[in-house]
Formats: C-alpha cells, structure tokens, sequence
C-alpha cells in the first residue's frame, strides 16, 4: 500500500467522524506497511477534550502492539495535529506524520508553530499537505452543514 491508500483510509474514518456528528479527522497507524490501528475523532460523542483522532490510533496502536514506542510506524491523519497530538506523537516515538488539511487555528507542525522543531527528544519526520484538497474539502463541507443547521434550527424557534 502506499502514502495515498493509507490517507484514503484516513479520510474514510473522517468520513465516519463526520457521519456521527464529529468534526471529520481520521488518522491511520501503520508498521512495516500494514496497518496497525485506526482512530478518528470522538469529542462530542464521548464527551472527551482528548478524544481526537491521533490519540485514539496511538493508544489503540500501543494496546495492540505491547508497547508506548512507535518508532517502527508512520501516522497519516487528516488535520495538521494539535499541540495535544503533537506531544502524544513525539512521546510515542512514532517516526513519521504525514498530514493532509492545515490548521490555521491550533496547528502545532508549522501551521501555528512547529513543536516539531523544539529541542525534544524526537523529531519526527513529515510529510504536510499531502491529499490537502480532499482533506481541506471534507472539514469545509461538515463546517458549512453545521452552520446550516444551526441556521436552520434558529429559524424553526
């Protein structure tokens, strides 16, 4: 499989986010080119600040693997990670992050600021941009329905 098919899979768990009411994010968890766990983002439906998508592939990834180090696996998600996410991923060793949409809000790989660059310990190595109009496409669609329904239900009151 390659970088496309692995964010087309993360897409497609953004695509189920945003089906249950969640701003679209999927992330992807692989080593050695197979898949290892998947995640998407959970926030409303869980009731959980920390349910985003990274952290759900991450813990699901460490349950699955026997361990917190990822260095062997690569996450392709969605949205330029949070600084949250950001940590998680430099804490979980995890080598590569390829992304798609840029978060001009909370970005924390170049967007906002680039933790990545900070004298941590890891420094993973990533790919920004990458499907960023497919990407870019889903949460702008979902934010645009949020608003007509929110316009929608005032109007009804």
């Amino acid at each position: 499989m390659t970088d496309f098919d692995f964010m087309s899979l993360a897409i497609e768990q953004a695509k189920l986010a945003a089906d249950e009411l969640e701003v679209p994010v999927g992330a992807v968890i692989v080593r050695n080119g197979e898949i290892v766990s998947l995640g998407r983002n959970r926030r409303e439906s869980g009731k959980n600040a920390l349910a985003h998508a990274e952290i759900e592939a991450i813990d699901l990834a460490c349950k699955k693997l026997g361990g917190w180090r990822l260095w062997e696996c690569e996450m392709y998600v969605t949205l330029e990670p949070c600084p949250m996410c950001t940590g998680a991923i430099i804490n979980s060793r995890i080598r590569r992050v390829v992304y798609g949409a840029s978060d001009k809000k909370a970005g924390s790989c170049g967007s906002v600021i680039n933790l990545f660059d900070l004298p941590y310990n890891h420094k993973p190595a990533v790919v920004s941009g990458f499907m960023a109009d497919e990407c870019s496409a889903l949460l702008s669609e979902f934010f645009a329905n949020l608003r007509k329904r929110k316009n929608e239900d005032k109007s009804r009151n």
